[in-house]
């Protein structure tokens, strides 16, 4: 089982940055795809970018592709979350996951562990 921890997230307005870091427990966080999700009030929660365990593969959706940029540093056992460009509708408490496996999912039923979230809230 993996442990994840997520920080940065906090109060931006819109048209700003932030960057979300998940740290995991794991040793051989390097054998685990990395999934980021996020739940709105009221919504399901849904997918917002994964990234292969080798960094290789990344995959958004499409109402974040081309303002966040999911990365990793397997030597540092963290994935990250870049969102930029921020907009009142990002607002949401954001997950990260993780799969074991190669590839990541736009499924969270794919997800093994999760962490605990952190707050975004994108004020306009």
């Amino acid at each position: 089982q993996v442990q994840l921890v997520e920080s940065g997230g906090g109060l931006v307005q819109a048209g700003g940055s932030l960057r979300l870091s998940c740290a995991a427990s794991e040793r051989t966080f390097s054998r685990y795809a990395m999934g980021w999700f996020r739940q709105a009030p009221g919504k399901e929660r849904e997918f917002v970018a994964s990234i292969s365990r080798s960094a290789g593969s990344t995959d958004y959706s499409d109402s974040v592709k081309g303002r966040f940029t999911i990365s990793r540093d397997n030597a540092e056992n963290t994935v990250y979350l870049q969102m930029n460009s921020l907009k009142p509708e990002d607002t949401a408490v954001y997950y990260c996951a993780a799969r074991a496996g190669s590839l990541g999912s736009r499924q969270p039923t794919m997800y093994d562990d999760w962490g605990q979230g952190t707050k975004v809230t994108v004020s306009s």
